[in-house]
C-alpha cells in the first residue's frame, strides 16, 4: 500500500493527459444522460410498485374511476354565495371547468342535480339555471335546498353560505406523465383568472390532487433556482477566505461540477425522475466533493510553502491524503447506498445519485485535480514554521484538560441521548410545504372555509350483484357513515345511502316523512335505475357504484391530520365496522392520504435496517484500514453519538420526526467518518511512523489536519443549512438535522476522541 501511495504521484504526472482525455469523454457521456432527465409531476412516485396501500387505491380506481380534482374555492366578497352575481360566477366557472384538459366530470352549486316530485314522476334538474333572473324569493329557496342536502354542505358550500366550490374531476391518460399534469393546472389557471377578471368581487383559490401534484413539481423547480446558486456561491467564498487560493478554488468547482454532471448523467441513463428529495443531489455532492478537495489542496499548499516543487507536492499530498480520501470517500457512499433500504423511491434515488457523485469526485480529486495542478506553474513559498499556530495552541489545550473534556462530553452526549425518546415518529402532508407556497395556502384556506384535502377512499363491498339494494347493507352504510359524522375529524361523508333517502321522499310526494331508506330491495333497485335513467352525460353514478352494482365508493373528507391520528382513526373506523356491522363484506380504507400516513411508519423500520447494515460494513472497513480492532471501535464511538446527539436535540426543540428524517442517520454516519478517519490516519501515522507518544500524535494530528477539518466541517455545515431554506419541508428537515449532526461531529472529534485516545493509549505506554 505504501508503494502505491508513493508511487501515485508520479503516475498521475505521467499519464496526466489520458487522465484529462478520459475525464472529458464521461463528462460527455453523462451529459448525454443528463438530457433523459424529467421532472415528475405525481405524488405516486413516493410509492413503490408494491406499497400495499398504493396497491388499494389503484384497485379502488380500476373499480370506479380516478378521483384526481381541480377544486376551485370561491369567495364572494359580500359574503352572499346566494346571489346573482356569485351565481353567475358559479354557472359560468362550471361551464368553463368542463374544458379543463382531461375533465371528465365537474360538480357545482349549479349542476347539482337535485330532484323532486312532480305527480308520480321524477324531476332531476340543475339546482341553478338562469341566475340573473332569480328572484330574491328564488334565491332564498335554492340556498334552503343546498344547505340542507348533505352531498353538498362542507363539500360544494359551507353551513355559513359564504363560500362554494366547484369540483373538477381530472383522467390523466398517463401517456405522458411529465406533460398532462401541467396542461391541467395551466388550464385550471387561465379559467381561475378569466373568473376573477369577469368577476372582480369574488375571490379563486385552487386546491386538488392535480394541483398538489404540480406543487411537487413547483416545488423542485424553485429548490434548484434557488439552492444551487446558493450553496455554490457560498462554496466560492468559503474557499477563496479558507485556501486563500483562486487556483485551489476554480480547481475544486471544476471537481464539483463534474461530479454533479457525471451524478446527474448517471442517474439519467438509469431512468431516475427529478422529484423534490433529488433536487437536493447538486447540494449534496457539492458539500461532500469538496471536503476531499480541500484536505488534498491543504496538503499540497503546505507542503510548497516547505519550499518542495509542485511535482513533490503533489506525490507528498497523494502519499498523506490518499488512504483517507478513499476511506472517506467510500464510507459516505456506503451511508448514502443504505437508502435503498428506504421504502421511498425518491431517497433511494437520492441515495444512488449521491454515491456515484461520491465515488466520481473521489477519482477527480485523487486523479483529475493533480494533474490539473501539475500543469499550473506554482512557485514554492517557503514559510518560517510549519506549525499552525492556532491548531498547536487548541491541542495545548485538549491534552491540558483532556480529563475534563472526557467526562464533561460524555455526560453532555448522555445528556442529550436522554431526549431522543421525546420524538414522535409523526408527519402532516400537506405541511411539506412552507406556509409561503401558494398551494399550501389555498389548501389551508378551503380547509378552514370550506372543505378538506385529506380523503379517506372506501369501497364497500355487499358480496353480492346488486347488493347495494339490499335494505340491510344500506343500513349498514348509513350507520357507518354516522358513525363517521360523530368523529371530530370529519368535515363530509360521501354516502349512496343520502341519495336513497332523498329518492325515497321524492317518490313519496316530497313528504319529509320518507326521508329514509327504502324498506325493499326492489324497491331501491328501482328508485336507481329510475335517477340513473334521468341523470345527464357526465354526471353519472360511475364514480359511486360498480359495473355489477355489488359494491359502493364511500369518501370521507377529514381535516388536516397527523399520520399518527390518521392512522389511529382508520384502526377506530375498521374496528367499528367489524364490530357493528354484517352486511358490508369488505372494507378498506385507502387513498393519498392514509397512503402517507403508511409509509412514514414503514420508512423509518426499513431505515433502521439500512443504517445497522452500513454501521456493520463501515465498522469492518475502518478496522481493516487502521489494521487495528482497537482503533477501528473506538473510532466508531465519534461516529455514532453525533446522530443521537442530534435527535436528542431535535427532541427538544422539535420532537418529530417525519418521512425525510428516518433517512438522516444512514446517510450522515458516512459523512461524519470524514473527520475521524483523517483525524485517526494522521494519529497512527504519528504512533507507528514516528513512535511519537499519545499526547504528541495528537498534537501532529491537530497541526496538520486539524485547520482542514474545520474548514471541511464550516463547508459541509452551510452546504446543508442551504437545504433548510427548502420550501419543501422533507428537503428543509432533511438540511437542518444534517447540519445538526456534522457540527456535532466535530465536536466529538475535537473534544471527545483526542481525550479517549490518550485516556487508552496511555495506559499501554505506561
Amino acid at each position: 500500500m505504501k508503494d502505491f501511495e508513493n508511487g501515485l504521484g508520479a503516475w498521475i504526472i505521467r499519464h496526466r493527459l489520458w487522465i484529462i482525455l478520459l475525464t472529458i469523454v464521461a463528462t460527455y457521456i453523462s451529459i448525454l444522460g443528463a438530457s433523459h432527465l424529467s421532472m415528475t409531476t405525481n405524488y405516486r412516485v413516493f410509492f413503490s410498485d408494491d406499497n400495499p396501500q398504493l396497491l388499494a387505491f389503484e384497485a379502488l380506481e380500476k373499480t370506479y374511476a380516478k378521483n384526481d380534482n381541480v377544486l376551485f374555492v370561491l369567495t364572494p366578497k359580500d359574503g352572499k354565495v346566494f346571489s346573482n352575481q356569485a351565481l353567475a360566477a358559479v354557472v359560468d366557472l362550471t361551464e368553463q371547468a368542463w374544458q379543463i384538459t382531461h375533465s371528465s366530470r365537474v360538480d357545482s352549486l349549479s349542476n347539482f342535480q337535485y330532484t323532486r316530485a312532480d305527480g308520480d314522476e321524477l324531476v332531476v334538474a340543475d339546482l341553478v339555471s338562469e341566475p340573473a333572473t332569480l328572484s330574491a324569493a328564488e334565491l332564498e329557496q335554492i340556498q334552503r335546498i343546498a344547505l340542507a342536502e348533505p352531498l353538498l354542505i362542507n363539500r360544494l358550500i359551507n353551513p355559513t353560505a359564504d363560500v362554494t366550490g366547484i369540483n373538477v374531476t381530472i383522467r390523466l391518460p398517463g401517456e405522458n406523465p411529465t406533460a398532462e399534469n401541467p396542461a391541467v393546472v395551466k388550464s385550471a389557471r387561465e379559467i381561475a383568472d378569466r373568473i376573477r377578471q369577469s368577476y372582480p368581487d369574488v375571490s379563486v383559490h385552487l386546491a386538488g390532487m392535480i394541483m398538489m401534484n404540480n406543487a411537487f413539481t413547483e416545488a423542485s423547480v424553485n429548490d434548484f433556482k434557488l439552492l444551487v446558486p446558493v450553496s455554490y456561491g457560498l462554496m466560492l467564498i468559503f474557499l477563496t477566505l479558507l485556501i486563500r487560493s483562486i487556483t485551489g478554488t476554480l480547481i475544486t468547482l471544476m471537481v464539483i461540477i463534474l461530479s454533479v454532471i457525471i451524478a446527474m448523467g448517471t442517474g439519467g441513463w438509469i431512468g431516475y425522475p427529478i422529484t423534490p428529495p433529488t433536487t437536493s443531489t447538486p447540494v449534496i455532492i457539492l458539500t461532500i466533493a469538496i471536503a476531499s478537495s480541500v484536505h488534498l489542496l491543504v496538503t499540497f499548499f503546505h507542503e510548497l510553502h516547505r519550499g518542495k516543487d509542485r511535482f513533490a507536492s503533489i506525490s507528498e499530498s497523494l502519499r498523506i491524503n490518499f488512504q483517507p480520501i478513499a476511506l472517506t470517500s467510500f464510507t459516505t457512499a456506503l451511508g448514502f447506498l443504505s437508502m435503498n433500504f428506504s421504502e421511498v423511491p425518491p431517497f433511494r434515488q437520492l441515495g444512488n445519485m449521491v454515491s456515484i457523485g461520491v465515488i466520481a469526485s473521489f477519482f477527480l480529486v485523487i486523479f483529475l485535480m493533480p494533474a490539473i495542478l501539475s500543469f499550473i506553474p506554482l512557485r514554492p513559498k517557503l514559510k518560517e514554521s510549519n506549525n499552525d499556530p492556532l491548531m498547536i495552541t487548541f491541542s495545548g489545550f485538549v491534552i491540558h484538560y483532556r480529563r475534563p473534556l472526557l467526562y464533561g462530553m460524555s455526560a453532555f452526549v448522555l445528556l442529550l441521548l436522554a431526549f431522543i425518546p421525546r420524538n414522535e415518529l409523526n408527519d402532516i402532508f400537506i405541511h411539506y410545504f412552507d406556509k409561503d407556497v401558494t398551494f399550501r395556502q389555498d389548501v389551508d384556506y378551503a380547509t378552514e372555509h370550506l372543505t378538506g384535502t385529506y380523503i379517506l377512499d372506501y369501497s364497500l363491498e355487499s358480496g353480492q350483484s346488486g347488493g347495494i339494494s339490499n335494505p340491510e347493507f344500506l343500513a349498514d352504510v348509513e350507520k357507518f357513515a354516522n358513525w363517521f359524522r360523530a368523529q371530530d375529524e370529519t368535515i363530509h361523508v360521501n354516502s349512496i345511502t343520502d341519495i336513497m333517502k332523498r329518492l325515497n321522499r321524492n317518490m313519496h310526494a316530497d313528504q319529509q316523512a320518507w326521508y329514509r331508506l327504502p324498506d325493499a330491495r326492489d324497491l331501491a333497485a328501482q328508485y336507481l335505475l329510475l335517477y340513473e335513467m334521468s341523470l345527464p352525460l357526465g354526471l353519472d353514478l360511475n364514480n359511486q357504484i360498480n359495473v355489477d352494482k355489488s359494491s359502493t365508493r364511500f369518501v370521507v373528507t377529514l381535516k388536516t391530520l397527523s399520520t399518527n391520528h390518521m392512522l389511529e382513526l382508520e384502526q377506530r373506523a375498521s374496528a367499528w365496522l367489524q364490530s357493528n356491522t354484517s352486511h358490508i363484506v369488505a372494507a378498506q380504507g385507502s387513498g393519498p392520504t392514509i397512503m402517507f400516513a403508511h409509509i412514514g411508519k414503514r420508512n423509518i423500520q426499513s431505515m433502521l435496517l439500512g443504517t445497522t447494515v452500513a454501521l456493520v460494513l463501515i465498522s469492518i472497513v475502518l478496522i481493516f484500514a487502521f489494521r487495528s480492532l482497537k482503533m477501528g471501535l473506538i473510532s466508531m464511538i465519534p461516529n455514532l453519538i453525533p446522530a443521537g446527539m442530534g435527535f436528542g436535540l431535535w427532541g427538544i426543540f422539535v420532537g418529530e420526526v417525519g418521512l425525510a428524517l428516518a433517512v438522516v442517520t444512514g446517510m450522515t454516519l458516512g459523512i461524519v467518518v470524514d473527520d475521524t478517519v483523517h483525524l485517526m490516519s494522521k494519529y497512527l501515522r504519528a504512533r507507528r511512523e514516528q513512535a511519537l507518544k499519545p499526547s504528541d500524535s495528537i498534537q501532529y494530528a491537530f497541526n496538520t489536519v486539524g485547520r482542514a477539518l474545520v474548514i471541511t466541517s464550516l463547508v459541509l455545515v452551510a452546504g446543508f443549512l442551504v437545504l433548510a431554506l427548502s420550501s419543501f419541508k422533507l428537503n428543509s428537515g432533511m438540511g437542518l438535522l444534517t447540519a445538526i449532526i456534522i457540527a456535532f461531529a466535530l465536536l466529538a472529534d475535537f473534544f471527545l476522541l483526542p481525550p479517549l485516545l490518550m485516556k487508552l493509549e496511555e495506559k499501554r505506554n505506561a
